[in-house]
């Protein structure tokens, strides 16, 4: 998939799916040997596109909290395409606000919609994992956004 433009839906969650089982590791973003929630993405972008767009600072496990910066989504907003919060398709990057009024630092690719929605994300304790995006986890949704180029083809 490097440096491919238009790339499906379903091939971007077939990549993804790939992720499966790679350990967590903060700040890391190799397939099969570690990764956070960012390097999922940050992963995600270089099988997809090669290069990533910017170099990613060194970051804190509270990343941003103590500033009150909304880093994760103001990176988002520069590389990603905002996509409506209601209006959600396989292959959407998602971004969740842990806590009420705490900055959003979780980031994670639908893999799923309908009735059973399902999404790929990496965290502290269980490594890359795909989960139900229960109600608990849709509640503390607040961006969604898809990759460049990405065709609308959808994926079940």
């Amino acid at each position: 998939m490097s440096g491919a433009t238009g790339v499906s839906r379903t091939a971007l969650v077939a990549a993804a799916r790939g992720w499966l089982g790679t350990p967590y590791v903060h700040q890391a973003a190799t397939r099969g040997a570690g990764c956070d929630c960012l390097g999922l993405i940050r992963g995600l972008w270089r099988e997809i596109y090669g290069q990533e767009p910017e170099a990613v600072p060194g970051y804190t496990m509270d990343w941003s909290e103590p500033q009150g910066e909304e880093a994760l989504w103001q990176a988002a907003l520069r590389h990603l395409t905002p996509r409506p919060l209601t209006e959600a398709r396989a292959g959407d990057v998602i971004l969740f606000r842990m806590r009420r009024g705490a900055v959003a630092k979780h980031i994670a690719l639908q893999t799923e919609t309908g009735a059973m929605p399902r999404f790929i994300h990496a965290f502290s304790g269980h490594g890359v994992v795909e989960n139900t995006l229960s109600h608990p986890w849709h509640r503390r949704i607040v961006a969604r956004f898809s990759f460049p180029d990405v065709d609308a083809d959808e994926v079940t």
